[in-house]
């Protein structure tokens, strides 16, 4: 379970202060795929680095299975860390390094002997269905297949968390759909909470269990996702589902 309490971060640029969050109180339950939306500059990115303190809070607390990631010291944060997985937009893989070195980087971090970082990665990549790339290197792959390789690393520490950052707007309609899908089988079959950012209605409403809408960095709705899809809310909320347009390749492929 991952708690925002009272959070807010603010940012100082060329004497000015910039308030990207604004006092958000959310809970996202053990077990769900937590969808967070708003439009550009709405201030999901930064919610989400503040789940793992990439982004320290300028108030407020996040707490982590009933830790406050705020009183950790670096040693136990770093430690902590280690539950939090993480997948980019732009999948931030070691260009110079094997599927294989992608994937058991975290696991030497770690400390793992060789053969248990062998038998994870071997694990990992049957998860993700990319075994047979276990020796090539990024520029060999698709997009999607880049996308399962940092699934995979995401994965690597066991997890209790896994927030993705807009990790399908770099695809296409059907790798999108197969990631999605990819991502539900781990929600299920591991229990991993997944929160995830994302500027496409389809991906909502596609995986998520529950939505929440930021607009200009403040916290205005909170829904189950039929709810959200059918009768949002807020006026963000309704912005956002009237201005889609659903019958878009992406939205076409998801149904």
């Amino acid at each position: 379970m991952i708690e925002f309490v009272n959070l807010s971060k603010n940012f100082n640029k060329k004497n000015s202060n910039f308030q990207a969050l604004n006092n958000i109180n959310l809970t996202v339950q053990q077990g769900e795929i937590f969808g967070i939306v708003g439009k550009s500059g709405a201030g999901k990115s930064t919610l989400l680095r503040c789940a793992n303190l990439l982004e320290k809070p300028s108030f407020g607390n996040i707490i982590l299975d009933g830790v406050n990631l705020n009183s950790l010291s670096e040693k136990e944060l770093r430690l902590k860390r280690r539950k939090i997985g993480m997948v980019f937009q732009h999948f931030n893989l070691l260009t110079h390094s094997t599927v294989f070195k992608n994937i058991a980087l975290p696991l030497e971090v770690a400390g793992f002997s060789k053969k248990e970082i062998k038998d994870r990665v071997d694990y990992l990549l049957k998860v993700v269905d990319l075994s047979e790339k276990i020796n090539s290197y990024p520029d060999e792959l698709s997009g999607g297949q880049k996308q399962r390789v940092a699934i995979a690393r995401a994965l690597a520490n066991s997890p209790s968390v896994l927030l993705c950052d807009e990790v399908t707007s770099a695809l296409d309609a059907q790798t999108s759909k197969s990631v999605l899908n990819l991502l539900k089988k781990i929600n299920k079959e591991f229990g991993v909470t997944i929160l995830l950012i994302t500027h496409q209605i389809e991906v909502v409403q596609y995986i998520c269990h529950r939505v929440a809408v930021i607009e200009k960095g403040g916290l205005v709705e909170v829904s189950k996702k039929e709810e959200f899809m059918q009768e949002p809310k807020s006026r963000e909320g309704k912005s956002l589902i009237f201005s889609h347009d659903f019958s878009s390749e992406m939205a076409v492929s998801f149904i």
